[in-house]
C-alpha cells in the first residue's frame, strides 16, 4: 500500500514558518520531508471539533489555504460565514494540539491511508459532492473499475426474504461487473458484502466508526476480507469520541460513491431511507425491492416505490435502467459467468455522449449542453468511461476516442 505520508510533487508548498514548522521538525526525517506544511495544516484543520466538511470549504475559500486558516487570528476567523466564537476559539486553540501527530502515527502503524480531496486516489464521486469529506481514512484500495458501483442497504433485522434478495442482487450485479457498496452494518449490509465477496467481486464499506475500530465487532473478519477485495473507508478519525449523527452523515458517502442505491428491506424510519434520501439529493437513482404489505420490513421500500423509486425484481431491472451493461466477470476457473450483451445506451447516456467531442471537452460544456444535474453528468461519464466510449484527458476534460 502506498504510504499515506507521500504526496505528489505538484502539491509541494513553501516552507512553513513559526510554531507549525517547529512542531514538524521534531518528527522523524522522512515525515518532515514528505509531509508538506499545507498538507499537514489540512489534516490539522479537518480534525478540529466543530469544523465539518462545509465549514472547511468556507474557511479555505476565504483564506486561500488551510495553512492560512490556522494562522488566522480569532477576529479574522469570525469574519467567515457560519464561524462563531466557539469554532473560532477551537481553531486558535488547535495550535497546541498533538491530535494530528497521534492520528498520522496511528494510521501509519495500521496500514491506513489518509486522503485529502486534492489527492489523486481520493474517490472521484465523493470529491464532487457538495460537502466532500476534508479527510478520508482508507484501508484497501479503490480502483477505476469501482466507478461502476451500486449500493445495497437495508434493515439490521431482515427477514429470510430480505437476506435472499440482498444476496441474489449482489451476486447478479457482481457478475455484471458492478462493485457493491454498503455500510458493514448487521443484516442487509453484511449480506450484500458477503455475497459480493463469495461471487468473486469487489465491495466497498463506508463505516461510521474508525477503520481501525470495526463496528459491529463481530464483523472484524468480514472487514478484513473487504479490505483485501475492495476498501474500508471512513471520515471518522481513530481517536474520535462516539457522537450522535455520525451514521446518517456516513450514509451520504454510501450513496455518493454509487450510481444508485437499492433498498431491500427497511422500516418506515430507518438509516436505509436516509441513504435513499441522500441519493435523491445527489442525483443518484433510487431503487427499491417490493415485499409483503403486511411486513414491517417492507414498509420503507413500499414508501419509496410510492414516491417514485424504481421497482427492482432482479439486477436486470437496475442494469436496464442504467443503460450500458458491464463486461462479464470471469470466474476463478476462467469461465465466463455471464454472456456479454450488446451495448445499450439510455436517453441520458446518449445525451452525455453526444455532448462530448473528439477533441478535449470541458465538463462545464458537457453539463451546459445536456442540461442535466451535475451528479448525473458525472455518474454517466464514469459509466461511459468504463465502457471505453469516452476517455479522460486531464482533470476536467473528456473526449471521444
Amino acid at each position: 500500500m502506498e504510504d499515506h505520508r507521500q504526496i505528489d510533487s505538484h502539491n509541494a508548498q513553501p516552507e512553513l514558518d513559526g510554531d507549525c514548522e517547529a512542531k514538524r521538525l521534531d518528527r522523524e526525517p522522512q515525515a518532515a520531508e514528505s509531509m508538506t506544511p499545507e498538507r499537514w495544516a489540512a489534516i490539522e484543520l479537518a480534525l478540529i471539533p466543530g469544523v465539518g466538511p462545509r465549514l472547511t470549504g468556507l474557511l479555505i475559500a476565504h483564506f486561500g489555504s488551510a495553512l492560512r486558516v490556522l494562522e488566522a487570528r480569532r477576529s479574522e476567523l469570525m469574519e467567515v460565514e457560519r464561524v462563531g466564537p466557539k469554532v473560532a476559539e477551537a481553531i486558535v486553540a488547535s495550535k497546541g494540539s498533538d491530535l494530528a501527530d497521534r492520528v498520522v502515527d496511528h494510521c501509519h502503524q495500521n496500514r491506513v491511508t489518509i486522503l485529502l480531496p486534492s489527492d489523486r486516489h481520493y474517490p472521484a464521486p465523493l470529491r464532487n459532492l457538495p460537502d466532500p469529506p476534508p479527510l478520508l481514512f482508507q484501508r484497501g484500495h479503490v480502483t477505476a473499475a469501482d466507478a461502476l458501483a451500486i449500493a445495497i442497504v437495508g434493515t439490521r433485522h431482515p427477514t429470510h426474504y430480505g437476506l435472499t434478495m440482498a444476496k441474489r442482487l449482489a451476486v447478479e450485479l457482481v457478475h455484471a461487473g458492478f462493485t457493491i457498496v454498503s455500510g458493514l452494518a448487521r443484516g442487509i449490509d453484511a449480506q450484500a458484502h458477503r455475497a459480493a465477496l463469495e461471487a468473486g467481486g469487489r465491495t466497498i464499506a463506508f463505516l461510521g466508526s474508525s477503520v481501525t475500530e470495526i463496528y459491529p465487532p463481530e464483523h472484524l473478519e468480514l472487514a478484513e476480507e473487504v479490505e483485501r477485495n475492495g476498501a474500508l473507508i471512513s471520515e471518522t478519525h481513530p481517536f474520535s469520541m462516539p457522537r450522535a449523527g455520525v451514521f446518517p452523515q456516513r450514509n451520504r458517502l454510501i450513496s455518493g460513491q454509487s450510481l444508485g442505491v437499492v433498498v431491500v428491506e427497511a422500516a418506515e424510519r430507518s438509516g436505509a431511507l436516509i441513504t435513499a434520501s441522500h441519493a435523491g439529493e445527489q442525483g443518484r437513482d433510487v431503487f427499491a425491492v417490493p415485499g409483503p404489505v403486511t411486513s414491517r420490513a417492507s414498509q420503507g421500500p413500499l414508501q419509496l416505490l410510492r414516491d417514485g423509486a424504481i421497482l427492482v425484481r432482479s439486477a436486470q431491472d437496475i442494469i436496464e435502467h442504467l443503460g450500458p451493461l458491464a463486461k462479464p466477470t470471469p470466474s476463478p476457473c476462467g469461465k465466463t459467468m455471464r454472456h456479454p450483451k450488446e451495448l445499450q445506451l439510455n436517453e441520458q447516456e446518449t445525451r452525455v455522449l453526444q455532448a462530448v467531442e473528439t477533441s478535449p471537452t470541458d465538463i462545464d460544456q458537457i453539463i451546459e449542453r445536456t442540461k442535466l444535474e451535475v451528479p448525473r453528468v458525472l455518474a454517466t461519464l464514469s459509466v461511459l468511461e468504463m465502457r471505453g466510449l469516452v476517455r479522460r484527458s486531464g482533470g476536467r476534460l473528456f473526449l471521444r476516442p
